[in-house]
């Protein structure tokens, strides 16, 4: 596919080739045929394997022909070693099951993909610099994005429609206008991807705004927009910036996620209906974002800045889409679904139900071990002079403990923290004092040495990763100083708490400690089933569920429960463990509906 270049952008070139999806003047055909994009987006990684079949089923059902997912570097590649495309990260057993389902499937592979999801997508260990170049024609970044490009798509080449496979069409980056304008870094990636044998329509999509247009597209790749509400503008925009080509919203935003503390969004879903019938009557396609909503699953959740300001995603990313996090046909997916009927011909099959759901059960915490007497066990300490940033230790997610000894005596004096990612419990010999908050850089706490010294300790809790904007590089734990009045500490004990492996942890029922710990409780299922954990009387902390991390929570809200899958259920005993940072409740919830806010 090529483009006509005058003075500005002009014609869409009909590819010579039949095969797969093409472009003829305004309109896609595949395999020479014409063909409206009726997609929606679910990301494999955000819903458990055991279910991709379920919910692709549901899409098919809503009266879509297409499958749009983002692929998650970090999913795949959270240590700086070989990718691993196996079980739940088997991407191109995806793209074939969705083929069975009867959708197509477009990919878009990032390397960013934004998404709401921890750093963009983006692995850790590109911040073991912190100040690392991304996102641009850097020769290290770049040759870190192909050797990714080179493990991931060889896995998509014969799955592409132009050799019969189901994949019409992958993405180059992903709304790069609202980052930046290096065209010669998407350049380099669209001839990344055609040097891997992608010979599938490319397209480049951004906000729907002359700047963000410019910025992020290549000349001679299909733009395309994202937005919400009505198209009547958004697609104005696109038509003066490319005279010629189809009409297609990459991201029609049905609903949107959320932040911790901040209120629950949903939209009316006569409104998205009618917005969706007018993108129809214009002759346009579509993929609703999100069609299918998914889980943020263990740390994966990404944040955002405003400003200042930093704002972390809640675990739950159902998105108000009409097919829910957990599988329920929404009253969006029946409003949206009579007007797609009008425009394509719905499967002649009985709508799935809502699957099965536990009972109602309340859970007792039998048995805990405190957070600080367990960091040997979880842990071997490093020594640096200064604090330094989980990624620099080659560390993706979890907690992350410093620990010096202050000599004294000395008179109180001001402690503070420079460059904290993104929470940190403060303790002077043991004895909680603090803590600090990046959203309050000006916070201090009175640290005084009685004696001839005192033992530090910070325990960071990171809460996500930013995922966009320009602030982009985002590390974790300390990145900065720790000040006593205006001079630094140092010698520094730090232990890397990835938390990927708790089986060492030594419980005990003699008593509930304060403070940071875990707590396991024991939970018979009859018959496994979609379960909601709710925490009434806890604050904040981590969920593992037979040793799958299911998520974070916390009292600020608005969610309320967490979404526990069936397939993460056992029949008979079950184990829960809760790492909760701040107050312990008595008991855990099980319910059989969700509420997310």
């Amino acid at each position: 596919m090529g483009v006509a270049m005058g003075g500005s952008r002009t014609a869409l070139a009909q590819a010579e080739d039949p095969r797969g999806l093409t472009i003829r003047g305004n309109e896609f055909l595949l395999d020479g045929k014409p063909f409206r994009i009726l997609a929606g987006a679910f990301h494999y990684f955000r819903t458990h394997p055991k279910d991709w079949r379920d919910r692709l089923t549901r899409m098919r059902a809503m009266g879509l022909n297409t499958v749009e997912t983002y692929v998650a570097w970090n999913f795949h590649q959270p240590y700086e070693r070989k990718a691993d495309f196996t079980g739940w990260r088997d991407v191109a057993a995806f793209v074939r099951l969705a083929d069975e389902v009867g959708l197509k499937v477009i990919v878009r592979p990032g390397p960013y993909i934004c998404a709401e999801w921890d750093f963009g997508g983006l692995p850790a260990w590109l911040l073991k610099d912190k100040d690392a170049p991304l996102r641009r024609s850097d020769p290290a970044f770049e040759r870190a994005v192909d050797a990714w490009f080179a493990e991931l798509l060889p896995r998509f080449v014969d799955l592409q429609a132009t050799r019969g496979g189901p994949i019409i069409a992958m993405q180059v980056e992903n709304e790069y206008g609202s980052y930046g304008d290096d065209h010669a870094y998407l350049e380099h990636l669209r001839d990344s991807m055609r040097a891997q044998g992608i010979d599938s329509l490319l397209f480049c999509s951004n906000g729907a705004s002359q700047d963000a247009l410019k910025a992020g597209s290549l000349p001679d790749l299909l733009s395309t927009v994202n937005f919400a509400g009505d198209p009547t503008g958004p697609f104005a925009e696109l038509r003066a910036f490319q005279p010629e080509g189809p009409l297609f919203c990459t991201e029609f935003w049905d609903g949107w996620f959320d932040h911790w503390g901040e209120p629950h969004h949903t939209t009316d879903p006569a409104q998205t209906a009618t917005d969706v019938a007018k993108m129809l009557e214009a002759g346009a396609s579509i993929n609703f974002y999100m069609a299918v909503g998914g889980t943020n699953f263990g740390w994966s959740a990404g944040a955002n800045l405003t400003g200042s300001a930093y704002q972390p995603t809640i675990t739950s990313y159902d998105y108000d889409a009409p097919i829910s996090e957990s599988g329920e046909l929404t009253e969006k997916f029946h409003k949206v679904r009579e007007v797609l009927a009008e425009y394509t011909t719905l499967p002649n099959t009985p709508l799935p139900a809502t699957p099965p759901r536990l009972p109602a059960q309340r859970v007792a915490v039998q048995e805990s071990a405190p957070f600080m007497g367990a960091l040997d066990a979880l842990s071997t300490p490093v020594r640096r002079t200064t604090p330094v940033h989980m990624e620099a230790l080659g560390q993706p997610h979890g907690l992350i403990h410093y620990r010096t000894r202050v000599r004294g005596p000395q008179e109180t004096k001001r402690l503070r923290l420079t460059g904290l990612g993104d929470r940190a419990l403060v303790f002077s010999d043991g004895k909680r004092i603090g803590t600090f908050d990046r959203n309050q850089p000006d916070y201090s706490v009175d640290f005084t040495v009685p004696g001839a010294s005192s033992t530090l300790d910070l325990l960071v809790d990171p809460t996500g990763r930013v995922n966009f904007g320009h602030e982009f590089n985002d590390p974790k734990g300390i990145s900065g100083a720790v000040l006593l009045n205006d001079e630094e500490v140092h010698d520094w004990e730090i232990r890397r708490l990835p938390l990927d492996n708790l089986s060492a942890l030594k419980f005990t029922s003699e008593h509930t400690p304060t403070g940071p710990a875990f707590h396991r409780a024991r939970v018979h299922i009859a018959t496994p089933a979609d379960g909601f954990l709710a925490f009434p009387g806890w604050d904040k902390g981590m969920v593992w569920l037979n040793g799958f991390a299911l998520g974070r929570y916390w009292s600020l809200g608005p969610q309320i429960t967490l979404y526990a899958p069936r397939h993460l259920w056992r029949k008979g005993r079950n184990e829960l463990i809760v790492l909760e940072m701040e107050r312990t409740g008595s008991d855990i919830e099980i319910r059989s509906t969700p509420d997310i806010g």
